[in-house]
């Protein structure tokens, strides 16, 4: 069905470091292959401060948001179903893969590592709000999704707020944590950062049997939820152990004979954690790095230790349409144990520069923009 409405509202990033505007586009029927979704929620991600303050190269002006749930309003031909077979109608509760890779590079082809593809379309970030169809990331009233995304039917038993909680760094784990580092039970996980992602590590590592879960972040707010949530066993505060060597102390203290955790996870963004992680790992243990999606810059890091201790360094990109499949198939059990309606601050899409401040801040856990409000 063709809506009546012609225009539609969308937060614009235009220049580099400046303010997010709120601007009009014009609306379009969904062609063949193509999906039209009415935007519920859209979540705010670290990469959006970061693409913000100009540390991954985009197309402006652009609509940011990749990580959003809506509702189907118009079905292009061919397309009847979601991308797990099931029946497909407008109404239907949606959300969708970030990016569409490219099929034919080398990256797709012939490794099937499709979050490595050297062409994907990402929506929010890589997609230029100056061409057609325009709306192509989810702070909008709507998004067009172009023929080859991913889309998924919301479980009937999750609400929009506690599918967009996690956001990206939900199927981000399910490809790092699940796909690449898995934790075995009984195991002491140590996991550096409190933000959505490291939240999501923590609750996959529960969930998959770890047996000690140290979450080492801040600020002490953002400790409390976790602690009230069950995701962690011990929750170290960077702003009470503001040195390297207490924070790595206190972590190892409750590994078996303080000899490091067996996998330590990366969920900061900062490569100064680097370092520290490495320490925080025994002998044998395993590093995933999987919060460095932009570039703040290099590190100091004595590749020694690394040598010394046999370490396994992992890194993780982004995620694919196979991890996103999980993460909505596992999304109900997640929601089950954890509160993750907790997580999340609504915002006005007219509200999103405050959101944005309040997230720099650190006063949020994740803000979240929605449309309807």
């Amino acid at each position: 069905m063709e809506s009546m409405v012609t225009t539609v509202r969308a937060a614009v990033l235009e220049t580099t470091g400046g303010e997010v505007r709120i601007g009009t586009y014009p609306a379009a029927p969904a062609q063949p292959g193509a999906v039209v979704v009415d935007v519920l929620h859209a979540g705010i991600c670290g990469t959006d401060i970061h693409l913000q303050d100009g540390r991954l190269p985009v197309p402006l002006p652009v609509i940011l948001g990749h990580e959003a749930v809506g509702v189907v309003r118009e079905l292009g031909d061919g397309v009847d179903a979601d991308a797990t077979g099931d029946r497909l109608r407008a109404g239907d509760h949606v959300v969708w893969a970030s990016s569409i890779p490219c099929g034919r590079c080398h990256y797709c082809v012939a490794l099937h590592e499709y979050s490595l593809c050297e062409q994907r379309r990402v929506y929010g970030i890589n997609q230029s709000a100056q061409v057609w169809p325009h709306l192509s990331g989810g702070w909008a009233e709507r998004i067009y999704l172009q023929p080859g995304t991913a889309l998924f039917r919301v479980p009937a038993q999750l609400s929009g707020l506690e599918v967009v909680a996690l956001g990206c760094a939900g199927p981000t784990i399910v490809h790092g944590l699940l796909g690449r580092a898995a934790p075995r039970v009984g195991e002491v996980v140590v996991i550096q950062g409190a933000g959505p992602v490291g939240m999501a590590a923590a609750m996959y590592a529960r969930l998959a049997g770890a047996g000690t879960i140290v979450l080492v972040g801040g600020p002490a707010e953002r400790l409390k939820v976790a602690d009230e949530l069950g995701v962690c066993d011990l929750a170290l505060d960077i702003d009470r152990h503001t040195e390297p060597e207490a924070r790595i102390d206190a972590a190892r203290q409750v590994t078996p004979g303080r000899r490091g955790a067996d996998l330590v996870i990366e969920a900061t963004g900062l490569p100064s954690a680097v370092a520290e992680g490495i320490a925080m790992a025994r002998r044998g243990g395993r590093y995933l790095v999987v919060g460095q999606y932009t570039d703040h810059g290099d590190t100091l890091i004595n590749p020694h230790h690394i040598t010394r201790k046999q370490l396994e360094v992992i890194g993780s990109w982004a995620f694919s349409a196979q991890h996103y499949e999980r993460y909505v198939r596992t999304l109900p059990q997640v929601a089950d144990h954890f509160d993750l309606v907790r997580l999340v601050t609504e915002y006005p899409l007219a509200q999103v520069n405050q959101a944005m401040s309040d997230m720099r801040a650190g006063t949020i856990i994740k803000p979240v923009l929605s449309p309807r409000l």
